[in-house]
């Protein structure tokens, strides 16, 4: 037998059958006889016989992969997104290309090309930090290909959405240090590109403004990783700032801040209440433990998997887009008590 993946004309040249028979008895045609299915499984599964994906997805339309791309992989979040992502697919027989873009813009559109040219039956994406040309997402539906966005989406593109109320958790978080007796709050923030960093930003504005605190634009600051937390922090304390309170985009960069003070000899939450963004592994081993809100990832892989699903299964048939909005849980732990 030749070297190399084995075809079904290699199981009927063994078994000395027609192709056809043995195409029919792999998939249990009622006209094969027993003993025959029974050979050819047999054959196939000592041959390690696999069926040829692209000639079964040229014949049924589609090839029962999803493509993903994802901003970084070693954030917990998406790495919990992921996690639901995988079992949904997986239990609907489907398989996942996984793209990073490593939040830039340019690898961003080159997952896409690649996943079209992959011929994906629709794709799941959470933009990048760099995105603010969206031609390349555009162009997914301009080719009919099922999308929906989960996380970070694109603004006015008419599509599949699964986020969190941003604006809300963010407002419930700032309330939460108020209510904690926090009068100077500082807000690290994300890229205002993106509409989640905007939510966030105007749910911490919402929160001051209700409780009569003046916005301070010394105390809000583009700062969404470990490394710009540090440098802010140094800046705060430095510049002599007036501040209680922080309120980070995310959990790393609230880690960034807390070590920083805490190495100044800054105490949490004593002199400096601090809460994240995430609830990622990290959050429950700061010492003290960290207050972050729950997005509950592996829950938004899930719905946006069943969605885009829905969408590829529906067999050309329109119906509305939808956007499912999940609600964040605040967890309130030792550096904002």
């Amino acid at each position: 037998m030749n070297s190399g993946l084995v075809t079904i004309k290699d199981l009927a040249r063994e078994l000395k059958i027609s192709a056809s028979t043995v195409s029919r008895a792999l998939k249990n045609h009622p006209d094969i006889s027993e003993e025959t299915k029974r050979a050819v499984h047999e054959l196939a599964e000592k041959l390690n016989y696999q069926p040829n994906a692209v000639a079964l997805s040229l014949k049924q339309r589609r090839s029962n992969t999803i493509g993903v791309i994802i901003p970084e992989i070693v954030h917990y979040f998406f790495s919990s997104v992921i996690s639901g992502i995988e079992d949904v697919a997986y239990d609907a027989g489907f398989n996942v290309i996984i793209c990073q873009s490593n939040e830039r813009y340019e690898r961003e559109v080159a997952n896409v090309k690649t996943l079209m040219a992959s011929r994906v039956d629709g794709i799941l994406i959470s933009i990048s930090k760099e995105t603010t040309d969206y031609k390349h997402l555009y162009n997914l539906r301009n080719n009919n290909i099922p999308t929906v966005f989960y996380d970070r989406i694109v603004p006015g593109l008419q599509a599949d959405h699964v986020i969190i109320d941003d604006f809300d958790a963010s407002y419930r978080v700032t309330k939460h240090l108020i209510d904690s007796g926090r009068k100077h709050i500082a807000h690290f923030a994300g890229p205002l590109n993106l509409l989640i960093s905007q939510h966030r930003k105007n749910g911490y504005l919402k929160a001051l403004n209700e409780a009569g605190i003046p916005e301070d634009r010394h105390l809000i600051f583009e700062a969404d990783t470990f490394e710009k937390a540090r440098l802010f922090a140094m800046r705060l304390i430095n510049e002599k700032r007036s501040f209680d309170g922080i309120f980070a985009v995310n959990d790393l960069t609230a880690i960034g801040a807390m070590q920083t003070l805490q190495k100044r000899g800054i105490k949490i939450p004593e002199d400096v209440a601090i809460v994240g963004f995430s609830d990622g592994r990290f959050s429950g081993i700061t010492d003290p433990r960290l207050t972050s809100v729950d997005q509950h990832g592996y829950e938004m892989g899930t719905i946006a998997t069943e969605m885009l699903l829905k969408r590829i299964l529906a067999d050309d048939k329109e119906y509305p887009f939808e956007t499912k909005v999940l609600n964040a849980n605040l967890i309130i732990r030792g550096s904002s008590l």
